[in-house]
């Protein structure tokens, strides 16, 4: 029991406020020894209502350990305009979406079901491909129905198969 009174009362003892967020949330950090290991707590008191989404990312980075040094108050600052700044941008381009939106201007074009591209125009491109399909055997897709259903049965070279008789390439 008195284990636990001394480590209740050195919670409020030994800890150091390390910062205080824009909101008010004030950060604290302290060393304890736990299984003869030293280990740096930090935790954060609220301001009024406990609200995990009011706590700053760099702030819950340095909670979580993934930065040693917490915060300091002109970092803040100088995040706080650069995240303004994104806003301000997102505003801008949002509002010139819309006007090409409204003036029936688009820079990109979107493909459809209708508008997919040919494959066949680019697969003959390599002639020498084997999945190619020969200029004859192309179609404009009126006339499948008239071709031969092809065989499912594998092909290829089984007969001049040796097993182990592989080897990889020497350096």
């Amino acid at each position: 029991m008195s284990k636990l009174f001394s480590k209740f009362l050195g919670f409020f003892s030994s800890r150091t406020l390390v910062g205080v967020d824009k909101v008010g949330n004030r950060y604290f950090t302290r060393v304890e020894e736990i299984d003869g290991i030293m280990k740096v707590k930090r935790w954060v008191i609220f301001k009024g209502e406990e609200d995990p989404t009011s706590i700053p990312v760099e702030w819950i980075c340095w909670l979580n350990g993934q930065r040693t040094k917490a915060p300091t108050p002109e970092e803040m600052i100088e995040l706080d305009a650069r995240r303004e700044l994104v806003k301000q941008n997102i505003a801008i381009l949002k509002k010139k979406e819309e006007e090409e939106r409204k003036s029936g201007v688009r820079k990109s074009k979107s493909i459809g079901k209708g508008g997919s591209p040919d494959l066949r125009s680019f697969i003959q491109q390599f002639p020498d491909a084997s999945f190619a399909p020969k200029k004859d055997e192309v179609s404009d897709g009126k006339d499948v129905a008239k071709k031969e259903e092809r065989s499912t049965e594998p092909t290829g070279s089984g007969k001049t198969f040796k097993p182990g008789a592989w080897q990889p390439p020497s350096p």
